[in-house]
């Protein structure tokens, strides 16, 4: 008998995830632990991963595969398991590895449910060194701390020059995108960098007004869409359209600050 879906069930499920997450992690948070570069030693690149990462996310997988088996996966460390029922989960144990190791607050454990289509439907974005959980669900958001929930909201801001914005690293853009974003970032009044997802969350409770950003992966960006879009946010791709999972990403608290922004993103836009 096929379970029939209910969005609280699965939302506490979520939360169960990442309180798995959490508890894989915590011992290696401030370790010193050895961090391996998923590029290889011989590259010149680095990409950071620890064993925090492959921890949270075995756990995480192994609440899914004992509770909901003919649920998906897809997550940053392991293979993909396919779907038998048009949902599934996608995992980034520690989003911003670079933050983690560097002993600082602002990574995030990220988890998000898909539907059929691909289009998430419920976004955790979870920072348990500061006791900061935030939901995004279809219609609502909430922070959780203290063992309470409160609402969310985006903020009232609708002019970029007025606006808070962020950008996890600019150096990491390419150089038309580097150009895009230092046209916002001499229009806005603040601009914030190294926050990885944790941004997103302040987008959403209204303490920032703009995040955009480049060169991302599917399970960087799934959790990011309820959560804000939940607390009244918008986000699109640079051209405006829907957002995909991965690639380019804008998420505005207004839809004026979207379309002042877009004026200069568009011009670095991937086709």
């Amino acid at each position: 008998m096929t379970k029939t879906f209910s969005l609280e069930d699965e939302l506490a499920f979520a939360r169960r995830l990442a309180d798995a997450a959490w508890t894989a992690i915590r011992p290696h948070f401030r370790a010193l632990d050895t961090v391996d570069n998923k590029m290889g030693a011989a590259q010149s690149a680095f990409d950071p991963v620890t064993a925090a990462d492959t921890a949270a996310e075995e756990a995480m997988r192994a609440l899914i595969e004992a509770e909901r088996p003919d649920h998906g996966i897809t997550g940053e460390e392991f293979p993909a398991k396919p779907s038998k029922n048009g949902f599934t989960w996608l995992l980034d144990p520690i989003d911003g590895t670079r933050a983690f190791v560097a002993g600082l607050p602002s990574w995030t454990t990220l988890i998000a449910l898909c539907d059929a289509s691909g289009t998430p439907i419920i976004g955790v974005i979870d920072q348990p060194v500061l006791d900061e959980r935030y939901l995004g669900w279809p219609g609502g958001a909430a922070l959780e701390q203290d063992g309470q929930q409160t609402p969310i909201r985006v903020s009232d801001c609708k002019d970029l020059r007025e606006a808070v914005i962020s950008t996890t690293d600019p150096f990491i853009l390419t150089p038309a995108e580097e150009g895009a974003w230092t046209h916002l970032r001499a229009t806005a009044r603040i601009g914030r960098y190294g926050l990885d997802a944790y941004a997103y969350a302040r987008l959403a409770a209204g303490t920032i007004d703009l995040v955009a950003e480049s060169g991302l992966k599917a399970w960087d960006v799934a959790a990011l869409i309820p959560v804000v879009r939940g607390a009244g946010g918008l986000a699109t791709d640079w051209r405006g359209n829907p957002p995909k999972l991965g690639g380019q990403i804008v998420c505005c608290a207004s839809q004026e600050i979207l379309d002042q922004a877009l004026l200069a993103l568009r011009r670095s836009a991937e086709s």
